[in-house]
């Protein structure tokens, strides 16, 4: 199975997330404004951190500029809090585009030097690869 992991991080905290994603399927990470969509990946991995509640501008505007007409799709983000805000918007832009998404993880990540200090930490690490597993399974 062809894998592709996309994303967008200011502070680093997704970053890391790509990274352990990236590490445990055996392939490499790409920035998102500096990348394509390979046109055999089965299964896409987009990440983005929160940034005034809503994903990366980078990452919104590679979604809007192409079409993920049966596409597989699996999303995960960071935030301060850790809601998933940044998933959720992605997502909805995705389908809209035509991708099927097949799941997402999300967790916290330092923000201000003040919130969620040592996020994304090795428990999120850990959970973030065990997500690739799975939508590597379920693809």
């Amino acid at each position: 199975m062809r894998v592709q992991v996309l994303f967008c991080s200011k502070g680093g905290n997704t970053r890391k997330l790509a990274l352990a994603i990236a590490e445990e399927l055996g392939i490499k990470a790409a920035v998102i404004g500096a990348a394509s969509i390979d046109p055999a990946a089965d299964i896409i991995f987009f990440g983005s951190g929160c940034y005034g509640g809503r994903p990366g501008e980078e990452m919104m505007r590679f979604i809007e500029e192409n079409d993920f007409t049966g596409r597989k799709v699996a999303l995960f983000g960071t935030s301060g809090g850790g809601a998933g805000q940044e998933v959720k918007l992605m997502a909805a832009a995705l389908k809209q585009k035509g991708a099927a998404v097949l799941g997402s993880y999300h967790c916290k990540g330092k923000a201000f030097l003040l919130f969620s200090q040592g996020h994304p930490d090795m428990a999120d690490l850990d959970g973030a690869r065990e997500f690739a597993r799975d939508m590597v399974r379920l693809g």
